[in-house]
C-alpha cells in the first residue's frame, strides 16, 4: 500500500492535494502540520480518511518517523508570504529553508521515493521577458523568494547526491476555496472576494496594473499528482501556472461584475518585494508532466466566490 505524506496538509493548497489523493483512491494519506498557518477545518470532511499528525518541520526528530516509508512526500509546508518574510524574516527563514532541508533529509534517510516541492514563481523576480521560462536566471526580490529558491537548489542537490527523486513546481498565484483571507498577508484574490462579500472596497497596492498568472487550485492539485508519478523527471523544475496574465484592476472588475456591484477600490503605495508582472511558460510542464489546466480565470473565480458565499450562510 502506497503511503503519501503532505507537509502543510492543513493549509490551503496542501488540503486540496489531500482531497485530490483521496479522490484518486489513495489508502494511506498522512497530513503533517504545525497549524501555524493551516487550519484543521480545511480537513473536516476527510478527517476520518487521513492520519493527521501535529508536527513542525523545523524539528527533524519529530518529522523523520512520519515521513519514513512514504512513496511520495508533497512538501507544501511554508510561510508563503513576501510581505511577511520582510516584516518578520526569521520564522520564514527557519521554516522555508531549514524546514525544507529537514524534510529532504528525512525523506532521503527514510526511503521515500520522491519529494514534490512547492517552489515559487517569485524566484524569477522582475524580468522584461514574459512569459517566464524555467531557464531564466533567478532574480529574487524578497527573503521569501530567496528562501523558496534555496529549496529548489536543495531539491536538485538531494536528487543528484542522496539518491532520492525530487520535482519542484513553481506556483504562480494559486487561488481557490479555503484560501484564508483573514490576514494582511493573504492572497490578493481571497482579499478581493472577502471585500465583495462584505460589500466594501479592497485596497490595491500600487496602480493595479501589475499582472499575475492566477491559477485555480484544482489545476495545481492535478499538476502535483502528475509530478508525483511522471517518469524521468527527477531533479527538474517546472512552472506550475496557467499560462495567462490578469491585472489586479481586471481581477477586481470581474469580481464586481460577477456580483453585480460597483465598488471602487482604494489604492495604496506599492509593497516592497512585489514583482510587477508574472506569467508562466508551461511548455515543459505540458510536455514532461502532461500538465493540462482545466479552469479559466473566470471559472475558477466563480467557483471560489460561490464557496466563500456558502461559508457565509453556515
Amino acid at each position: 500500500m502506497s503511503k503519501y505524506v503532505v507537509t502543510g496538509g492543513a493549509g490551503f493548497i496542501g488540503s486540496a492535494i489531500v482531497r485530490g489523493l483521496l479522490r484518486e483512491g489513495a489508502r494511506q494519506v498522512v497530513v503533517l502540520d504545525n497549524f501555524l498557518t493551516g487550519h484543521q477545518q480545511n480537513l473536516d470532511e476527510v478527517r476520518s480518511a487521513i492520519d493527521l499528525q501535529r508536527a513542525d518541520i523545523r524539528n527533524y526528530a519529530e518529522i523523520a518517523p512520519i515521513l519514513s516509508g512514504a512513496d511520495v512526500v508533497f512538501h507544501e509546508a511554508a510561510i508563503p508570504s513576501v510581505p511577511r518574510s520582510i516584516d518578520d524574516p526569521v520564522p520564514s527563514h527557519e521554516i522555508n529553508i531549514d524546514g525544507t532541508f529537514n524534510v529532504l533529509r528525512a525523506a532521503a534517510s527514510g526511503g521515500v521515493r520522491r519529494v514534490v516541492y512547492a517552489a515559487s514563481s517569485s524566484a524569477y523576480g522582475d524580468t522584461e521577458v514574459l512569459p517566464k521560462v524555467e531557464t531564466m536566471t533567478p532574480r529574487p526580490k524578497s527573503p521569501y523568494a530567496l528562501q523558496k529558491l534555496v529549496g529548489e537548489y536543495y531539491s536538485q542537490i538531494f536528487a543528484s547526491t542522496f539518491g532520492i527523486e525530487t520535482v519542484s513546481l513553481r506556483y504562480f498565484n494559486v487561488f481557490g476555496p479555503r484560501q484564508d483571507p483573514s490576514s494582511q498577508y493573504s492572497g490578493v484574490l481571497s482579499l478581493f472576494i472577502k471585500a465583495v462579500v462584505e460589500r466594501r472596497a479592497p485596497t490595491i497596492f500600487g496602480d493595479g496594473e501589475q499582472s499575475r498568472d492566477f491559477t485555480y487550485v484544482e489545476d495545481v492539485v492535478d499538476l502535483n499528482l502528475k509530478a508525483a508519478r511522471a517518469p524521468g523527471v527527477s531533479g527538474r523544475l517546472y512552472n506550475g501556472g496557467n499560462g495567462g496574465r490578469i491585472t489586479l484592476n481586471e481581477a477586481w472588475r470581474l469580481v464586481q461584475q460577477i456580483e453585480g456591484l460597483t465598488i471602487p477600490a482604494n489604492y495604496g503605495p506599492p509593497r516592497p518585494g512585489d514583482v510587477h508582472d508574472s506569467q508562466a511558460d508551461v511548455t515543459s510542464a505540458v510536455a514532461d508532466l502532461g500538465h493540462a489546466p482545466r479552469f479559466s480565470f473566470e471559472e475558477g473565480l466563480r467557483l471560489t466566490l460561490a464557496w466563500y458565499k456558502a461559508q457565509q450562510t453556515r
